[in-house]
C-alpha cells in the first residue's frame, strides 16, 4: 500500500528506487508542526516495507532545510503543558530520531540551507549530509533554555565530529558555516546551491543501486556496535558477514567481476 502524508510532499521514483521526502513549509523555513512530526516519523517507518524503495532522499524547499520547532504551533502550546505533557511531546520528538536510524534504507539529507534546532538532529540522524554552501548549522537548544542534548544530539553528534567538537557546538548553540561544518566531519560534502539537487540525486540513485541487504545491516551494525565491545562486535559482524554471503548479491558481485561489468543487484 503505497505511503500517503499530507505535512510535506513524498515522491517514489520506482524507476530509480529513490525516494524523495521535501519539508514543504517555505514560508516559516521548514519549521516542523505536531503534524509533520508524526507524519515524518511514520514514513520512515513503513519505508523499510514500502515495494520497490532502495534509498531515500531528505531535504527542504525554500532556503531552509529546516529550523526546528514552529514557534506558533509548537513552542506556545508547549508553555501551557504540564510534565506528563512536556514528556510525551519529547519523547515523540525522539521517536523520529529513532524511525531514521532504525530504517533500513539508506538516507541522504540534502541540506538546501538553514539547518537549526530539531532540524540539525534531524540531518544528523542522516546517513549522508550534503550541504548547499548557504546552509549553516546549529544545535541551538542552549539558546533557549534547554539542554543542547535533545532528541538524541549528545549520542549523534560525538560519533560524528568527537568528543570536544560536540561539547561545543551542543554548548555554545552557535550557527557555523557550510564550510566549517565540512572540515569538522559533519557535512560529508559542501556544492554550489545550483547543483545541490542533482548531486545528492546521483548519490541517492548511486545507494539504490547497491546491495540492499547489505547497505540494512552495514546501518545496523553501526548502530548497534556503539555500545558494544570489540569483542561483541567482531562476533556479531562474522555472523552477518556469513549471512550476507548466503545472499544472491554476493554471487552477483563476484560473477559481476569475472565478466568485468558493473553488478546488478535486485
Amino acid at each position: 500500500m503505497a505511503i500517503e502524508v499530507e505535512s510535506f510532499r513524498y515522491e517514489h521514483d520506482r524507476s530509480s528506487g529513490v525516494v524523495t521526502l521535501t519539508l514543504d513549509r517555505p514560508k516559516r523555513l521548514n519549521a516542523l508542526t505536531f503534524e509533520v512530526y508524526r507524519e515524518l516519523t511514520a514514513t520512515f517507518e513503513a519505508l523499510g516495507d514500502e515495494e520497490g524503495a532502495r534509498a531515500v532522499l531528505l531535504t527542504g524547499s525554500g532556503r531552509a532545510f529546516c529550523t526546528g520547532g514552529d514557534v506558533e504551533d509548537i513552542i506556545g502550546p508547549l508553555l501551557e503543558q504540564d510534565y506528563p505533557g512536556l514528556l510525551k511531546f519529547t519523547r515523540m520528538t525522539g521517536s523520529l530520531i529513532h524511525s531514521i536510524r532504525r530504517c533500513p534504507l539508506p538516507v541522504v539529507a540534502a541540506l538546501n540551507g538553514t539547518v537549526a534546532g530539531a532540524g540539525a538532529v534531524i540531518a544528523a540522524a542522516c546517513d549522508i549530509r550534503i550541504a548547499a554552501e548557504s546552509a549553516k548549522i546549529a544545535f541551538l537548544f542552549t539558546k533557549v533554555g534547554l539542554a543542547g542534548a535533545d532528541m538524541g544530539a549528545a549520542w549523534l553528534l560525538p560519533r560524528i565530529v568527537g568528543f570536544g567538537r560536540a561539547t561545543e557546538l551542543l554548548m555554545t548553540g552557535e550557527f557555523i558555516g557550510a564550510a566549517e561544518a565540512e572540515r569538522i566531519g559533519l557535512y560529508h560534502r559542501v556544492v554550489p546551491a545550483e547543483r545541490l539537487a542533482e548531486d545528492c540525486r546521483a548519490f541517492a540513485e548511486r545507494l539504490a543501486r547497491g546491495p540492499s541487504f547489505a547497505l540494512a545491516m552495514t546501518k545496523e551494525l553501526l548502530n548497534r556496535e556503539a555500545s558494544m565491545d570489540l569483542e561483541s562486535a567482531l562476533e556479531l559482524e562474522a555472523q552477518v558477514q556469513a549471512v550476507c554471503m548466503e545472499r544472491p548479491t554476493f554471487r552477483e558481485a563476484h560473477q559481476a567481476f569475472v565478466e568485468k561489468r558493473e553488478p546488478k543487484f535486485t
